[in-house]
């Protein structure tokens, strides 16, 4: 079963953008694959602190 996943512009200052960028090439990672690595790992973070985000499916799929 194929993965959907959620497409949306992201802007970030130059300097955040570089270090990601040096991150993700040392990781031989992508941009995006780093962005969504790093994302998922705070939302980890958030979770295990706060417990677990309850999604309906009215929000996981709308924009």
């Amino acid at each position: 079963m194929p993965v959907v996943k959620s497409q949306f512009t992201l802007r970030l200052d130059l300097e955040t953008h570089a270090k990601i960028k040096k991150i993700a090439k040392t990781e031989s990672r992508t941009m995006t694959n780093m962005i969504e690595f790093l994302v998922k790992k705070e939302i980890s973070r958030y979770e295990k602190e706060n417990g677990p985000i309850l999604l309906s499916d009215e929000e996981l799929y709308s924009e």
